[in-house]
C-alpha cells in the first residue's frame, strides 16, 4: 500500500475523534468506543497486526486505565472528603479578608490556590473548586468560570501529582524500544524521563510567569465597568511578583524532584510569600478595583445556582490551618514515598504485573497500588477523617460522590487508552510496516519540515481539546511527537516536552473542563462564551511555547541522550 495512504489511515483515529466530538458534538462516551473499533480494524486490516497483538494491546491499555482511575479516585476523594469535613469552607474563609481588590483576590484564590488544587487533584477540579469560591466572595459566575479556566495552563502538566507526565508521557512513548537505546549508552529510562519532566517545567516556568497578569487583564477588560485594559495592567508589578513566586519553586521542583511535586510546591511557596505581602499592600496599586454593582450585571454573567455560604451544617468550624493540613500531609507523604528508599521499596514491592501479555513481546503492564499517587491520597483521606473528626456517614458520602465521578471518566478511558496502545504497538505486523505514530511522523516531517517545533504545542493542545485531558493527549500523541523529532534530527525529549506543555494549555479551551466548571455555578449552556474569552490566553501560551521550541532547537542546540547515542 502507498506510504501516503498508510499515513493518512494512521491519522484516521485522531481525525475521527475530532469530527465526532467537535463537529458532531457527540458525547465522549459514545464517540470513543467508535474510535477504538475503527483503530482496531485499521490495525488488523491495513497494518496486518495479529488479532492476538491487538487484544494484548487492549489488555495493556486496560491495565494503564486502572492506574489512571486509581489516581483520579484518590484525588477526587480527598477533595470530597474536605468538602464534607468542612476543610474547603475553612480554606475559603481564610481567603476572604486578605484584600478588597478583586484583582488581588483572583490572583490568590484562582491562580495560587487553584494551582495547588491542580497539583493535588487535577482532572478539571481547580476550576470546579475555585469558581464557587470566587462566587462566594462576590465574583459574577461567568467571570469566576473564565478566570478559573485560565488556571488550566501552567500547573496542569504536573496536575494530579504528575499524572499527565507519570502516566501520559511514560504510557504514550514506546518505552521498551527507547530503553534498549539508552542502555547501550549506560543510561536509564528514568534519567531520560526526568529530563523530559525538567524541560516541561522550564518551558512552563518561562511562559507561565505572565499568566496571573493575563488572567487579571482579561477579567478586568471583559467584566469591569469601564471595559479597560489599563485598569488590569495597573496591577502588573503585583501580578509579576505572584507569577515569579509560583514559577521559580515550581521550575526548581520539576528539574530537581520530578513530576509529582512542582505544582503543589510552587503553589505552597507562592501562597506563603504572596498572601503576607498582599496583607501588607506590597506592590498593590492604590486604586481598589471591583466589579460593577451586581444589579447592573447582564443575565449571562449570573449563574442559576444559589450557592450556600457554608458547605457544612451542624459541625464545629474547622480552622484554616486545619483545613490545609491534609494537603500539607499529601505533599509530605509523596516526597517521603519518592525519596526515602526503604519506604519506596516497601510501597513498590506490592504490585500486579503481566509481562509479554498473551506472549506478545514488549507488550507489558503493571500496577503499583500503594506507590501510585492514588494509594498515597487514600492514606491522606483516612488521616483526614480522623483529624477532622468526620462521621462515618460523611466519609461514605465522599466515597459515593467520588465513585460516581469515577464511573463517568472510567468508561471513556476504557476505550481511549487501549486505542492509544494499539497505535503504539502496531509496529509489529505481518506487512513489516512502521508503527502508526511513526508513519504519521514521517508524513508530517516531510510536509512541514524544520519549522514543525513551532506547531508541536498546538498539536498537543488539539489533543487536549478533543480528549478533554492533558493525560490522554500525551497518551495519544507523545509517540507521534517523539518520532517527528527523530525524523527531523532534533531533541526527542524537548519535542515531547513541547507536546506536554501544549496539552496543558489546551485545557483552557477543553469543553470537558468548561462544562465541569460551568456546572458548579449554574452556567451550563454558556460554554461558548467562556471559550471565546479563554482562547486568547491559549493562543499566547502556544505561540510562546512554540517560539521557545524553535530557539531551543536551532539557536541553543538542545540535544538529548538518544541523539548523542545516535
Amino acid at each position: 500500500m502507498n506510504e501516503t495512504i498508510l499515513a493518512l489511515l494512521a491519522f484516521v483515529p485522531l481525525v475521527l475523534a475530532g469530527v465526532l466530538l467537535i463537529g458532531l458534538r457527540m458525547a465522549a462516551r459514545v464517540a470513543m468506543p467508535i474510535v477504538f473499533v475503527v483503530t482496531a480494524l485499521i490495525g488488523l486490516i491495513a497494518w496486518q497486526m495479529t488479532f492476538t497483538r491487538v487484544l494484548a494491546s487492549t489488555l495493556q491499555g486496560l491495565m494503564l486505565t486502572v492506574s489512571i482511575l486509581w489516581i483520579i479516585f484518590g484525588a477526587i476523594l480527598l477533595l470530597n472528603t474536605l468538602k464534607h469535613s468542612g476543610g474547603i469552607t475553612a480554606i475559603r474563609n481564610g481567603f476572604s479578608g486578605i484584600s478588597p481588590d478583586r484583582r488581588v483576590q483572583a490572583i490568590i484564590v484562582a491562580w495560587l490556590f487553584g494551582c495547588f488544587i491542580e497539583g493535588a487533584s487535577g482532572f478539571g477540579t481547580p476550576a470546579a473548586v475555585a469558581a464557587p469560591l470566587m462566587v462566594a466572595l462576590g465574583f459574577p459566575a461567568l467571570a469566576a468560570v473564565v478566570v478559573g479556566m485560565m488556571i488550566q495552563s501552567t500547573p496542569v502538566s504536573f496536575g494530579a501529582v504528575g499524572t499527565p507526565i507519570v502516566v501520559g508521557v511514560s504510557g504514550g512513548i514506546n518505552q521498551s524500544a527507547i530503553t534498549e537505546q539508552l542502555q547501550a549508552g549506560g543510561l536509564t529510562w528514568l534519567e531520560y524521563f526526568h529530563l523530559i519532566a525538567g524541560e516541561v517545567a522550564i518551558i512552563h516556568g518561562i511562559v507561565g510567569m505572565l499568566m496571573p497578569l493575563i488572567m487579571v487583564v482579561i477579567m478586568v477588560r471583559f467584566f469591569g465597568a469601564n471595559r479597560s485594559w489599563k485598569e488590569g495592567l495597573s496591577i502588573t508589578p503585583f501580578a509579576l511578583f505572584a507569577g515569579l513566586a509560583f514559577v521559580v519553586p515550581y521550575t526548581l521542583a520539576g528539574v530537581l524532584l520530578g513530576p509529582e511535586f512542582p505544582s503543589m510546591i510552587g503553589a505552597m511557596v507562592g501562597l506563603a510569600i504572596v498572601v503576607p505581602a498582599a496583607r501588607r499592600g506590597f506592590l498593590i496599586p492604590k486604586d481598589i478595583w471591583d466589579f460593577p454593582a451586581a444589579t447592573s450585571w447582564p443575565d449571562e454573567w449570573i449563574g442559576k445556582l444559589v450557592l450556600k455560604t457554608d458547605d457544612v451544617v451542624g459541625k464545629t468550624p474547622i480552622t484554616t490551618v486545619m483545613g490545609w493540613v491534609p494537603y500539607v500531609l499529601l505533599a509530605v507523604f509523596l516526597v517521603a514515598s519518592r525519596t526515602i528508599e526503604p519506604l519506596k521499596s516497601a510501597l513498590t514491592s506490592f504490585a500486579f504485573g503481566w509481562s509479554n501479555i498473551l506472549g506478545e513481546a514488549g507488550v507489558s503492564g503493571s500496577i503499583q497500588p500503594l506507590y501510585l499517587p492514588g494509594g498515597i491520597l487514600l492514606m491522606v483521606v483516612l488521616v483526614t477523617a480522623l483529624l477532622h473528626r468526620m462521621r462515618l456517614g460523611e466519609l461514605k458520602a465522599a466515597f459515593h460522590e467520588s465513585s460516581r465521578t469515577l464511573l463517568g471518566a472510567g468508561f471513556v478511558l476504557i476505550f481511549t487508552i487501549p486505542m492509544v496502545r494499539i497505535l503504539i504497538n502496531s509496529g509489529v505486523n505481518a506487512a513489516d510496516l512502521v508503527s502508526m505514530p511513526v508513519a504519521m511522523a514521517q508524513f508530517v516531517a516531510d510536509g512541514v519540515g524544520g519549522v514543525y517545533p513551532f506547531f508541536a504545542p498546538a498539536v498537543g493542545a488539539l489533543g487536549a481539546f478533543i480528549a478533554g485531558s492533558n493525560t490522554v493527549s500525551n497518551l495519544m500523541l507523545s509517540d507521534f511527537q517523539f518520532n517527528v523529532a527523530q525524523q527531523l534530527g532534533v531533541s526527542t525529549a524537548m519535542m515531547v516536552a513541547l507536546q506536554a506543555v501544549g496539552a496543558a494549555a489546551g485545557n483552557m479551551i477543553a469543553i470537558h473542563n468548561v462544562v465541569a466548571a460551568s456546572a458548579t455555578v449554574g452556567l451550563l449552556g454558556r460554554e461558548g462564551i467562556t471559550i471565546r474569552k479563554t482562547i486568547l490566553p491559549t493562543i499566547y501560551y502556544l505561540v510562546a511555547a512554540g517560539a521557545i521550541g524553535l530557539v531551543a532547537f536551532y539557536l541553543m542546540g538542545v540535544s538529548d541522550p538518544l541523539l548523542r547515542l545516535g
